[in-house]
């Protein structure tokens, strides 16, 4: 795969003319705003739309749509009902698909589009997380003039982003940041009024204060405005799954064009692909397409440098790179290579090279057990937990244990804005309360692509509790770097939707399922697992007292085993690929 090459291999960059707050009533009478980017000779191109609740003139969205203008295409930016230029009220995406104006909204915006006098009639469209939220809403009401699809960084399922746990760091800080538009509707001064000055007063004043706050449903209403009532009503419902978007898939009518990284906490975008291609039109299976990069969730950076590692400058490239390439081949039929390419390209780490697939996951796939062992202190990484391919035997140590206190938590290493990053983890290397099982260091290249889950039996003195997995590389020079995670719930164990309490003493079952790993381990390196009770503030303490969280101020200590004999032989399932 192609992903920096000339800026604009196929034509001389247009002149670009921006249109301001063009009206478009929506067909309850609300008017929505969009800025229209379009070449300035005044013929008509096909139009690349965007919705976005995050402000349509932010630095990112003005860049990527005067970029994709200066490349032949009329990009419509919009505006959310009920946040900045457009009027309504705002309906949040952490809700019944059903309860927002979103799946019509889109349509209506979409056909609008296709009606703009620098608009040729055919429409697609761009946007990351929450614009590709809207994307997929709009799918839903099968608009006849969308010509093709782009979406990027959103999950099938919020159950796969979130794990049915309240995502304290991130969702607090978003949530912070939205109610500035909301105080500045409401001409209402107490606190930030602009994104950018909410976001400096987060990390500079508010954050060391909320996050730790309990109960987290009693955080004073006005710290997050006239959200506040949309908050409280999520806090109540963090089992429940609202997007389901796999049931949109049969209704598709595009090829769609799905980007993401290893390091994006909504990689379950993957899931659209697979769900695409088995329960999608038969007719457009063959034309959906599907990148993963090195990358994390941020569509400003597509870079090769992330954390402690750098890719290199083949995994470079630009927002507007990969629209205009999808657009350019699908709408106006352009030969650039992406025709004779494999419909899944994925960087594989340490091979550090693209590589296309036919399928996700891939078909020669030997999905391998990996069994934990120990002598009985796999506490640390000076401990003396192991993996290893062989099941436990009888004679070896059963168990190891540890004390979660949710007072002090293991803390989530991860980016300043609460987003996951691969960073170093050697700050965690001297908890006890992190079980360590390394493999051995390999003498031979092994790569493990593809879904990955651990068998867990564990036990707890509490009537809940969390269980958390990490999996991570470990260079020559013993450098540990995160590569995916999971947790679950303990009174989840058997679904979301029947939360069930443990009995006292009980040795339950836990299938944990982590996000999907693409790595090639060289000679010299080992995977490691970590395996906890908390990842906070990626996911909110557990406070092991089988209470709504957003309603206790207890914290309960935990006294945690995890098993590994015959009978309770926890094991990661790895997707081992052939080399």
């Amino acid at each position: 795969m192609t992903t920096s090459s000339k800026k604009y291999p196929h034509t001389t960059p247009h002149e670009v003319t921006v249109e301001s707050n063009l009206e478009m009533v929506a067909r309850d009478g609300v008017i929505l705003r969009s800025d229209i980017y379009h070449p300035s000779d005044g013929n008509k191109y096909p139009a690349l739309v965007c919705r976005t609740p995050y402000q349509k003139l932010t630095p990112r969205y003005v860049e990527t749509a005067t970029d994709l203008a200066s490349r032949g295409y009329c990009v419509v930016m919009q505006d959310f009902r009920g946040r900045y230029a457009s009027d309504g009220d705002y309906e949040w995406m952490w809700r019944e698909r059903t309860e927002t104006h979103d799946t019509e909204d889109g349509y209506d915006t979409i056909e609008w589009a296709a009606r703009l006098e620098w608009s040729d009639g055919r429409v697609g469209t761009w946007g990351h997380s929450n614009a590709s939220w809207a994307i997929w809403m709009m799918l839903d009401s099968q608009p006849p003039s969308l010509a093709s699809t782009l979406a990027s960084g959103i999950s099938q399922n919020i159950l796969d982003i979130n794990f049915g746990i309240f995502e304290t760091g991130r969702r607090l800080e978003w949530t912070y940041m939205m109610a500035a538009d909301m105080r500045r509707r409401a001409e209402d001064t107490d606190g930030a009024t602009t994104p950018g000055e909410a976001t400096k007063r987060w990390n500079q004043v508010e954050r060391g204060k909320y996050m730790w706050w309990l109960p987290l449903g009693d955080i004073p209403s006005s710290v997050f405005s006239e959200l506040d009532p949309q908050l409280q009503a999520y806090h109540r419902a963090q089992n429940k799954e609202f997007q389901h978007f796999g049931d949109i898939h049969p209704k598709v009518q595009t090829p769609i064009y799905q980007i993401t990284g290893w390091w994006d906490r909504l990689i379950g975008t993957i899931d659209h692909y697979e769900g695409l291609i088995t329960n999608g039109p038969e007719a457009l299976r063959d034309k959906h397409r599907l990148i993963i990069g090195p990358w994390g969730h941020d569509a400003t950076q597509f870079t090769g440098k992330i954390g402690p590692v750098d890719y290199g400058p083949k995994a470079e490239t630009t927002y507007a790179d990969l629209i205009a390439r999808w657009y350019d081949f699908d709408i106006k039929g352009v030969e650039n290579g992406l025709a004779d390419e494999d419909p899944v390209q994925m960087w594989v780490l340490g091979e550090d090279e693209w590589r296309g697939e036919n399928e996700w996951p891939l078909a020669r796939t030997e999905y391998t057990p990996f069994y934990l062992h120990s002598h009985g202190s796999a506490n640390t990484v000076g401990g003396d937990g192991s993996l290893s391919t062989d099941a436990p035997s009888d004679g070896e140590s059963e168990k190891d244990q540890y004390t979660y206190d949710p007072r002090d938590p293991v803390m989530s290493l991860m980016r300043s804005d609460s987003q996951a990053a691969p960073v170093d983890q050697s700050p965690h290397d001297h908890r006890e309360d992190i079980l360590v099982y390394d493999f051995r260091v390999f003498d031979s290249e092994i790569e493990i692509t593809g879904p990955v889950s651990l068998k867990l039996w564990a036990k707890t003195d509490g009537p809940d509790t969390d269980w958390t997995a990490k999996l991570s590389v470990v260079y020559e020079d013993e450098l540990a770097v995160n590569l995916t995670y999971g947790i679950m719930r303990a009174q989840y164990r058997h679904d979301y939707a029947n939360p069930t309490l443990l009995e006292p003493g009980e040795i339950a079952q836990y299938t944990i399922k982590l996000n999907p790993i693409g790595c090639l381990f060289k000679p010299g390196q080992k995977l490691r697992l970590s395996v906890s009770s908390s990842d906070f503030p990626n996911f909110d303490r557990n406070h092991n007292t089988g209470k709504d969280y957003w309603s206790d101020a207890e914290l309960r200590v935990a006294h945690q085993t995890v098993f590994h004999s015959p009978e309770y032989p926890s094991h990661l399932v790895l997707p081992v690929i052939p080399r």
